[in-house]
């Protein structure tokens, strides 16, 4: 049995159950270092943080502790582009050839960006064998993506772009905005609100990165996503995640964290996450700061897609560029609730009815393929008992 974790931060009386559950986690092993945070009105309600930054525990886990989020980014990166539609700058049922001319290649010239962000546009794998490192080569990424003909019939199904979506919304976003895509969400929203999340991290940054460790398996239902990767490494599945080859590591290294993937490594916080969500939760502006309009968001929270995932073993529902929780995996009594979740269990979502935002992140990656990880989940039950 671990020994106790001592939590610290804070915690309004009325959500003690959360911090019963966040406690609960470290004592039985679910957690090594973490924290949650969760605004209601846009005030904190919930700033816990508890455990440890790294594998040996020499190093307590802060509340400004960085760590990986993987696809959690891409609800950062599904702003960037929604602030170019605010803008009149993107046309979503433009062909995405009308921003990146090359894109048409491969029968995709009437391709719309809609598409690219809901999951349906056939791009989840890239079909040419890759080198290692490619991943940190915008120029390679984007232009093997042009050149990739859809998988499926755009628009007819959908299958979690697990990589691809950075590169391909990233990729519009710089063709509009001359920027990268982290620059861009830097310049526009992380230094606007004082969010401590980035993507491509400043070295600077590095003393403050929490490593990922490897947790816990939960595969008695089959979904060890590793596993069937390396069942089938020829699987549509496979090249989706592993071409360019990578390892689970790679997201510790320099190398990734400095790069742009806008789909799979922003470093940030909890607060971070419950700040930009609670600013989307009470129709777009926080502290004075606008970050999108409330007609913009109801267009993203709009359901894209419902059903079974073409690459990922589950059924899955997005919006525009947002995960929306499908019946079979609530998170919580409503079900008009946005956000996205990450590889090993990070979360970040915004519930506009309640007016409430919710944050967090992790170093101990859990390895079941879950839309929402059961440790967020069960800290949202407890959140969502606590407002009756």
């Amino acid at each position: 049995m671990p020994e106790a974790t001592e939590i610290h931060g804070r915690c309004d009386s009325p959500f003690e159950g959360v911090r019963d559950v966040f406690q609960q986690a470290f004592e039985c092993g679910d957690e090594l270092g973490a924290s949650v945070c969760v605004t209601v009105e846009g005030e904190t309600v919930v700033d816990l943080y508890g455990g440890y930054a790294d594998d040996a525990r020499t190093r307590p886990w802060r509340p400004d502790s960085l760590v990986n989020v993987f696809s959690t980014t891409k609800g950062m990166t599904t702003l960037c582009a929604l602030r170019l539609v605010e803008e009149g700058r993107l046309d979503v049922d433009a062909p995405v050839a009308r921003y990146w001319p090359e894109f048409a290649a491969g029968g995709k010239a009437d391709l719309p960006v809609r598409y690219l962000l809901s999951h349906r546009a056939g791009l989840a794998a890239i079909q040419k064998p890759l080198p290692a490192g490619s991943l940190y080569n915008w120029t390679t990424m984007t232009e093997a993506l042009a050149e990739q003909a859809p998988w499926w019939t755009p628009g007819e199904a959908h299958g979690y772009h697990a990589l691809s979506f950075g590169f391909l919304v990233g990729e519009v976003v710089r063709r509009i905005s001359g920027k990268s895509l982290g620059n861009y969400f830097r310049e526009q929203f992380a230094e606007p609100l004082g969010l401590d999340f980035h993507i491509g991290l400043p070295e600077g940054h590095e003393p403050r990165v929490s490593p990922l460790v490897q947790g816990p398996v939960h595969a008695e239902d089959g979904t060890d996503l590793f596993a069937q990767i390396m069942a089938d490494p020829e699987s549509l599945l496979a090249k989706a995640f592993i071409n360019p080859p990578m390892l689970p590591t790679d997201a510790n290294t320099r190398e990734w964290r400095e790069a742009e993937i806008p789909a799979a490594n922003g470093h940030g916080t909890a607060s971070a996450l419950a700040r930009i969500y609670g600013a989307l939760a009470l129709g777009g502006e926080i502290d004075g700061v606008h970050v999108l309009s409330s007609e913009v968001i109801e267009q993203a929270r709009q359901e894209q897609c419902l059903g079974k995932d073409l690459i990922l073993p589950v059924v899955s529902r997005f919006g525009l560029g947002f995960q929306m929780p499908p019946a079979e995996e609530p998170v919580g009594p409503n079900f008009k609730v946005f956000g996205h979740a990450g590889a090993g269990g990070s979360y970040g979502q915004a519930d506009p009815e309640n007016r409430m935002s919710f944050g967090y992140t992790m170093n101990l990656m859990h390895s079941g393929v879950w839309l929402v990880d059961p440790r967020p989940r069960a800290l949202l039950r407890a959140v969502y008992a606590a407002m009756g």
